[in-house]
C-alpha cells in the first residue's frame, strides 16, 4: 500500500530526534534563525508595522510572550507581529522551489511556545527543523507550476502545516495527534497572489504562522480533525489546489535527504526575484570603478516571473513598490554602492536624480532562455564601452549560501535599531549555541525591549 502523505509526515515531524538530524542541517537552522531575528529587528522600520501592532494588540490583552526587538503580548498577538516583522522589509529566506517564505511562519509559533513552557534550546532548534521541513517537503509535493497557474500564493498555504509540526513538536505530540494537527491547519490554507503588489501578500506569511499556531493548541485540545488532508480525494490539499500533486516528492528519501536545504537567505532587502539582478550589480561595481554620471544606460535581461512581477515599477509608488523595483535597485547600488534599508527610506528613493535614472535609464526585458533569478546585466556607458555581467547564482541561494560570518553581519547592520549593542554579541551566542540553552527564556529576554 502506498504511504498516505498527511500521517507519514506527521509521524516523522513527530518523532524528529535532534540527535539524529545531521549536523550540517542544525547548523543551517541556526543561521535561518540568526536570519530572521535580523529581518525581525529590522521589521520595526516597515512602513506597515505599526498598523499590524496595533491589530495584533487588539487579539487579546495578556503579555506572557515575547516581541522579538519589542515588549510583550498574548500568545496570539506575537505569534502575528513576529511573523510580520520577519517579513515586513522584504528581506527573509525563500524557498525558490514554491516561492514560498518559511521562517516568518515557523519561527514565530515555535518560539512563544518554547518561551511559555519554558523549552530548551534543543526542543526549540528540533521544532524549526521540523517546521521547515514539513512545510518545503508539503510544497514540493504541490506541482508548484500548476498550484501558481492558479493563482496560489505559498506561505499562507504551506505555512500553517510547517508552524504546526513546529509547535506540535514542542508540545510532544504523537503521529496521531500532529497528523489532526494537519488536519486543522490545512483547513486554514489560503492566500493567493490577487493580494501581489500589496502589503498583504506580508500578512500571509504572519496569518500563517498564527493559524498553524492555533491548529497546534486545538490538536492538543484532542478536536477531531482529519488526519488524510493532503491526500483526501474530495477537497485535499493535493487534489484540490492542484491535479493530485507529487506524493512521492513530498515523501522521497523523508530523513536522509533534507529538502530545507533548499532554503535561501537575502543578504539584501529587496525582492526574492531581484536578487540576482542585485547580486549582478554588486559583482560589477565590484570589478569595476563605475561613475553612476558615465552611465547612459543599463540593460537587463531576466526570466520571465521576474519580469512579469519586477519589470513594471520603472516608477514606483513608495516603500514598498521600491522594494520590488528592479530599476530602483539598479539606480541606487550604482550611486550608493549599498543596498540597506536606508536606501529605501523616502528622503533616499524620492530623490529626483533616483526617480529619474530608474524610469529613463534602466530597462528591463524577459529573456526566454534564463530561469529563476538569473540575470545579463550590461551597463553601456557615454564613452561606448559596454560592461557585462552574467549572475546565474544569486548571493545567499544553496549553489551560493551565505557563510556564518554574512549572516552575522546582516545581524550585526540591522539589530541595533531595536537593541542596544552589548546585547548582540550574546544573541548570537546564544543562537549558535543554542543546544546548551536550558531554557529558551534567556534568549528571549535579550530579545525584548
Amino acid at each position: 500500500m502506498p504511504q498516505e502523505a498527511t500521517q507519514t509526515l506527521a509521524a516523522f515531524a513527530a518523532a524528529l530526534d535532534l540527535d539524529t538530524v545531521p549536523a550540517g542541517i542544525r547548523e543551517s537552522a541556526k543561521g535561518y534563525l540568526l536570519d530572521a531575528l535580523a529581518c525581525a529587528l529590522a521589521g520595526h522600520l516597515g512602513e506597515e508595522t505599526p498598523q499590524i501592532a496595533a491589530f495584533a494588540g487588539a487579539l487579546a490583552q495578556s503579555q506572557e510572550s515575547t516581541v522579538i526587538g519589542g515588549g510583550s503580548l498574548s500568545l496570539a498577538g506575537a505569534t502575528l507581529l513576529n511573523g510580520f516583522l520577519v517579513t515586513a522589509v522584504t528581506m527573509c529566506d525563500t524557498h525558490h522551489a514554491t516561492l514560498t517564505h518559511v521562517m516568518p511562519e515557523i519561527l514565530p509559533p515555535a518560539l512563544v511556545i518554547a518561551e511559555r513552557d519554558g523549552l530548551s534550546g534543543r526542543e526549540l532548534l528540533a521544532a524549526i527543523i521540523a517546521g521547515c521541513e514539513i512545510a518545503t517537503r508539503i510544497g514540493i509535493g504541490l506541482d508548484y507550476p500548476v498550484f501558481r497557474k492558479r493563482g496560489w500564493h505559498g506561505p499562507g498555504v504551506l505555512g500553517p502545516f510547517g508552524a504546526a509540526a513546529a509547535v506540535g513538536r514542542l508540545l510532544r505530540f504523537d503521529a496521531d495527534t500532529m497528523a489532526r494537527a494537519f488536519g486543522l491547519a490545512g483547513s486554514q490554507a489560503a492566500g493567493t497572489f490577487a493580494a501581489w503588489g500589496t502589503p498583504t501578500v506580508k500578512f500571509h506569511q504572519c496569518r500563517g504562522a498564527l493559524s498553524g499556531l492555533m491548529a497546534a493548541l486545538l490538536a492538543e485540545q484532542k478536536f477531531v480533525a482529519t488526519r488524510e488532508f493532503l491526500t483526501a480525494a474530495d477537497g485535499g490539499l493535493y487534489n484540490t489546489y492542484v491535479n493530485g500533486g507529487r506524493v512521492d516528492l513530498a515523501l522521497g528519501g523523508l530523513g536522509t535527504r533534507w529538502e530545507m536545504e533548499q532554503l535561501s537567505l537575502r543578504p539584501w532587502p529587496a525582492a526574492t526575484n531581484i536578487q540576482g539582478t542585485v547580486t549582478a550589480m554588486f559583482d560589477l561595481i565590484e570589478q569595476h570603478d563605475i561613475d553612476p554620471r558615465a552611465v547612459k544606460q543599463v540593460r537587463l535581461a531576466v526570466s520571465k516571473v521576474p519580469f512579469d512581477m519586477h519589470g513594471g515599477f520603472g516608477t514606483y509608488k513608495g516603500k514598498f513598490e521600491a522594494l520590488l523595483s528592479a530599476h530602483y535597485a539598479v539606480a541606487v547600488i550604482l550611486h550608493d554602492r549599498a543596498l540597506t534599508l536606508q536606501q529605501f527610506e523616502p528622503g533616499r528613493y524620492d530623490d529626483p536624480l533616483l526617480r529619474r535614472f530608474a524610469a529613463e535609464q534602466v530597462v528591463v526585458r524577459h529573456d526566454p532562455e534564463l530561469s529563476g533569478s538569473q540575470t545579463l546585466a550590461d551597463i553601456e556607458l557615454k564613452d561606448g564601452r559596454v560592461l557585462p555581467m552574467r549572475c546565474m547564482h544569486p548571493r545567499g541561494v544553496p549553489e551560493r549560501p551565505l557563510t556564518r560570518t554574512q549572516i552575522e553581519q546582516k545581524f550585526m547592520t540591522y539589530a541595533p535599531i531595536r537593541l542596544p549593542a552589548e546585547r548582540l554579541g550574546r544573541i548570537i551566542e546564544a543562537v549558535y549555541g543554542i543546544e546548551a540553552l536550558p531554557s529558551v527564556r534567556s534568549l528571549t529576554d535579550l530579545l525584548r525591549v
